[in-house]
């Protein structure tokens, strides 16, 4: 799968995930090459009080983030932005509309039941991975709960909007999110801001 894509100020790296194992070693060599650094070099990576990765001098201009599901990784490296990528392997989830009234904002709960059926999955897995991504990019991932972000798709299939967030998050309209399906049997999102 190695594919890339440049999507504004991030690139995004497809690669093989190999299933029980941390994503950060898996990473290592790819990281490493973007950053022009040769790979047995340790990377200039700290982890913050919530456990989100943040590289360190000299590349503070930086941020990297990744996300896996099934035998699928996903890499993002942006320069001056504040990122996070989600990754999700799609497959039967038979409690979606139970799942959205307890985790996710009413609005959007009440948009997936007004959906046929038969779309409720697909619409429940894009607003769980753009809820991640810009969860991830904050850095308290879903500890900062779902709910503290709303998104407005309208017609199913049409560009999510993030619509409102908690101020922590900071402004919605300050987010950019993009969507895609890296291979068939996956759907990503890539959320990002202005590094302040």
């Amino acid at each position: 799968m190695d594919e890339a894509w440049q999507f504004g100020p991030v690139q995004v790296q497809a690669l093989p995930y190999v299933s029980g194992q941390r994503g950060e070693p898996q990473v290592h060599a790819s990281l490493a090459r973007w950053l022009q650094r040769a790979p047995e070099e340790p990377l200039p990576i700290e982890r913050d009080v919530h456990g989100r990765p943040r590289l360190v001098a000299p590349y503070t201009g930086f941020d990297a983030g990744w996300s896996h599901s099934g035998e699928r990784l996903l890499l993002a490296v942006g320069r001056d932005v504040v990122l996070g990528v989600d990754l999700e392997r799609l497959r039967p989830r038979p409690r979606v509309l139970e799942l959205a009234r307890r985790f996710f904002a009413p609005a959007e709960a009440d948009w997936l039941q007004s959906l046929r059926p038969e779309l409720h999955e697909g619409e429940f897995v894009r607003l769980w991975c753009a809820k991640e991504a810009v969860l991830k990019a904050h850095g308290r991932g879903l500890a900062f709960g779902l709910h503290r972000l709303e998104f407005h798709a309208g017609e199913p299939g049409a560009p999510l909007r993030l619509q409102d967030c908690d101020p922590a998050l900071g402004a919605a309209g300050d987010w950019q999110l993009h969507e895609w399906i890296p291979e068939p049997g996956y759907h990503a999102a890539l959320a990002w801001h202005p590094r302040d």
